[in-house]
């Protein structure tokens, strides 16, 4: 891998862009947008969450460059800003999955029978 080198205010970008994805919701509303734009009601539905915090992760994730918005008639409808996004979520859930699957092997790999105690 060639080595990058990142501007102090670079990295401070970068680190504000992984900040938004740091939290579990808003990466359920990401996943619910690659299924493509929808509305915060919809969105609510789906993710069996509340209105106000659905609103408020959406409006982070705008802030942050991550959905779009577009206005139809009285409602709002949110997107996928950058595609791109699902690139880096692939990584990360391939690189997590196999973390897990080491984790357990090595966890299985050290187990011992468990004897049961005579009474």
């Amino acid at each position: 891998m060639s080595e990058i080198i990142l501007s102090d205010r670079m990295l401070e970008l970068v680190a504000r862009r992984f900040r938004f994805l740091g939290e579990p919701l808003r990466l359920r509303i990401l996943q619910s947008l690659s299924r493509g734009e929808k509305t915060v009601t919809r969105l609510v539905e789906e993710l069996d969450a509340n209105q106000p915090n659905v609103s408020k992760h959406l409006n982070m994730l705008l802030e942050g460059g991550l959905v779009n918005r577009r206005k139809e008639g009285t409602s709002s409808l949110y997107s996928i800003a950058d595609p791109l996004l699902f690139t880096l979520c692939d990584l990360m859930c391939r690189s997590t999955t196999e973390r897990t699957r080491q984790e357990l092997e090595s966890l299985q790999g050290n187990a011992r029978p468990l004897r049961r105690k005579r009474a």
